[in-house]
C-alpha cells in the first residue's frame, strides 16, 4: 500500500490556499492531478504503471510518492519510493516537461522552482514542470553510506597524493565509503544505476499522463535522458540535453577530457581578469598562472588559516578554483579568494570548496548528493585503472593542466574495489528511432567538455547539436537568448531546429 504524507490541519489548509491561488485557468485543485495514460504496461510491471497516487500540496506545487521495483528483473520483489513534484502550468493544460539538474545526485524536486525561474512565461504557461529525485537521491529512498563526520574526513584527504602512504590512504578511504554504502543501504546500493533510473522515468511518464516524454536534462541529466531514449526510443518526444555527458567514454577518458576543459575555463578566467586592466593575479597570463601555481605549491607544503575551524589545504583550494569555473559570475569571488590566500587567509577559497560538495560550515551536508554521486558513478562506470596505471598517466594529466591534472588523474581511482556491483553498467547510446534530440554544448564548459556534446550529438541517430560560444556550465537559462529560444520552441511547440545551430554569447 502506498504511504500518504500526513499534514497538520493548519498546514494542509495553508497548502490548499497556495495551490488554489496558483491554479489559474485550471478550474479546481482536482484539475491539477495528472491522469495516467492507462497504457498496457510491460509484463510484470502492471502494478507500477497502474498505481494510484496520493497528491498533497507542497508550496506552489503538488507532490506525491511513486513506487518502483528495486530490481526490474524481479518486479514482484522489493520496491522503493520516488519523490515527485509537479508545478502547475499557468494555463489549462495536461502537457508536462520533466527535468533533471545533473549530478549524479542532484534533486529534481529541488530543481523545480529554480527551473521555473529560468524559463520564459510562455513555457510556464504551457507546461507543467515535473521534477523527481532519482532512486537513491534526496527525498526518494536514499542511498545511505557514511555519517557526515566520516565523509568529511574522506573529502579532506589529499586528492592528489604524491607518496605511497597518501595513495593508500585515499584508496582505503573510498573502499570504506563503498562498504558503508552496502552496509547501510543494503540491496539499494547495487540498484542506483542510470539505466534503472531511466526505467523509473518511464513509469513516471505514464503515471503523469504523457504518451511521449518531454524532457530537459542538464549535465548528468543528459546521460539519464540519452539512456531513456536508448531504452524507449518510441516514447521519446522533445528531449533537450544540455551540457552533455558522452556515455561512450570510459571514466578515465572522461577525467582526461575534463582536465583539459577545466584548464580551458581557467585560461578564460585569467584572460577575463587581465582584460580589466588591473588584474591582481599578475601583469600577464604567464605571471597570473605562475602565481596560482605558486600558491598551490605553498599550500602543498603548509595549509593556511581561515576564519572557520579548518585550514585551507591544497586540495580544497583546487576544488574551490574548480567550483568557480562553473559560473563566470563567480570569477570575481575567486579572484578575491586567490588574493586573500596569497596573504595567508584561505576563507574564501575554502567556502568555494565547501559549496562544491554541498558542505555546511558546521560539518553537515545539505543532502546526500555528494555520496550518491560516487554510489551512482561507480555502478555506471565500474572499470577503474590501478595505481600503477594512474602513475604512468600522470604526466599526460599534468601536461593538460598543471592545476587540475593530478586531482583528475587520481579521481579515476575512486571506484577501485567498489563493494557494490551491478549487472547494468552504462552503455553507449544511439537511440535509433527516437524523435529529434537537441544536444547543447558550451565551448568553454569546464565540467562537460564541448567535445562531449559534439560526440553525443553524432552518436545519437537523431541528435541535433546546438553550440553555445561562451563560458560556464550548460547553456540554457544563462542569458543567451538564442539558446533559450531553441530550447523553448522545442519544449513548448515541438519545433526542433532544422539543423545545427550556433549561438554566441557576445551577440
Amino acid at each position: 500500500m502506498l504511504a500518504r504524507i500526513s499534514f497538520g490541519i493548519a498546514a494542509m489548509m495553508a497548502g490548499i490556499i497556495i495551490v488554489a491561488a496558483y491554479v489559474g485557468d485550471r478550474g479546481t485543485e482536482a484539475d491539477l492531478i495528472p491522469v495516467a495514460t492507462g497504457e498496457k504496461a510491460p509484463a510484470g510491471l502492471e502494478r507500477f504503471y497502474d498505481q494510484k497516487l496520493d497528491w498533497d500540496p507542497c508550496g506552489r506545487s503538488i507532490c506525491t510518492w511513486v513506487r518502483v521495483p528495486l530490481d526490474y528483473e524481479e518486479p514482484a520483489g522489493e520496491t522503493i519510493r520516488l519523490r515527485v513534484k509537479l508545478r502547475p502550468a499557468l494555463s489549462d493544460t495536461d502537457a508536462r516537461v520533466f527535468i533533471n539538474p545533473g549530478g549524479p545526485g542532484g534533486s529534481g524536486v529541488g530543481f523545480v522552482d529554480q527551473f521555473a525561474s529560468l524559463t520564459s512565461k510562455e513555457l510556464r504557461r504551457e507546461r507543467d514542470i515535473v521534477g523527481f529525485d532519482p532512486r537513491g537521491v534526496g527525498r526518494s529512498d536514499p542511498v545511505t553510506c557514511q555519517t557526515d563526520a566520516t565523509f568529511d574526513k574522506l573529502i579532506a584527504m589529499d586528492p592528489d597524493p604524491d607518496t605511497l602512504k597518501l595513495v593508500d590512504k585515499l584508496g582505503d578511504g573510498f573502499r570504506k565509503l563503498s562498504k558503508a554504502c552496502v552496509k547501510n543501504s543494503g540491496a539499494l546500493a547495487s540498484h542506483v544505476t542510470t539505466e534503472e533510473a531511466a526505467r523509473d522515468l518511464d513509469v513516471l511518464r505514464a503515471l503523469m499522463g504523457q504518451k511521449k516524454l518531454t524532457y530537459y536534462g542538464a549535465s548528468y541529466g543528459t546521460q539519464l535522458g540519452a539512456t531513456y531514449a536508448e531504452l524507449f526510443p518510441k516514447r521519446s518526444g522533445a528531449l533537450v540535453l544540455d551540457g552533455a555527458v558522452d556515455p561512450s567514454r570510459s571514466k578515465e577518458r572522461q577525467g582526461l577530457d575534463q582536465t583539459k576543459s577545466f584548464q580551458r575555463a581557467l585560461k578564460a578566467y585569467v584572460a577575463d581578469c587581465l582584460e580589466g586592466g588591473s588584474c591582481p593575479l599578475g601583469e600577464d597570463k604567464d605571471a597570473a598562472n605562475d602565481n596560482i601555481l605558486e600558491l598551490l605549491d605553498a599550500l602543498e607544503d603548509k595549509s593556511i588559516e581561515t576564519r572557520f575551524d579548518r585550514k585551507l589545504t591544497e586540495g580544497a583550494a583546487i576544488y574551490g578554483i574548480a567550483y568557480a569555473m562553473y559560473d563566470p559570475d563567480s570569477w570575481d569571488v575567486l579572484t578575491t579568494g586567490l588574493v586573500r590566500a596569497g596573504f595567508g587567509d584561505g576563507t574564501v577559497l575554502l567556502a568555494l570548496s565547501d559549496q562544491y560538495y554541498g558542505r555546511r560550515q558546521d560539518g553537515t551536508y545539505k543532502d546526500n548528493s555528494a555520496q550518491a554521486f560516487f554510489a551512482i558513478r561507480c555502478l555506471d562506470f565500474p572499470k577503474a585503472p590501478d595505481d600503477d596505471t594512474i602513475v604512468r598517466r600522470l604526466p599526460d594529466y599534468s601536461k593538460a593542466s598543471p592545476v587540475f591534472g593530478g586531482v583528475m588523474a587520481w579521481s579515476a581511482a575512486e571506484c577501485q574495489d567498489w563493494a557494490a556491483t551491478s549487472e547494468h553498467p552504462q552503455q553507449p547510446v544511439s537511440a535509433e528511432g527516437a524523435a529529434p534530440i537537441v544536444v547543447i554544448g558550451s565551448t568553454r564548459d569546464p565540467a562537460t567538455p564541448y567535445e562531449w556534446s559534439e560526440s553525443l550529438a553524432e552518436d545519437l541517430s537523431s541528435g541535433i547539436l546546438v553550440t553555445r560560444k561562451g563560458d560556464g556550465h550548460t547553456g540554457y537559462g544563462v542569458g543567451n537568448a538564442c539558446v533559450d529560444r531553441v530550447v523553448e520552441r522545442y519544449l513548448v511547440f515541438n519545433e526542433e531546429p532544422s539543423g545545427p545551430v550556433t549561438c554566441d554569447d557576445t551577440e
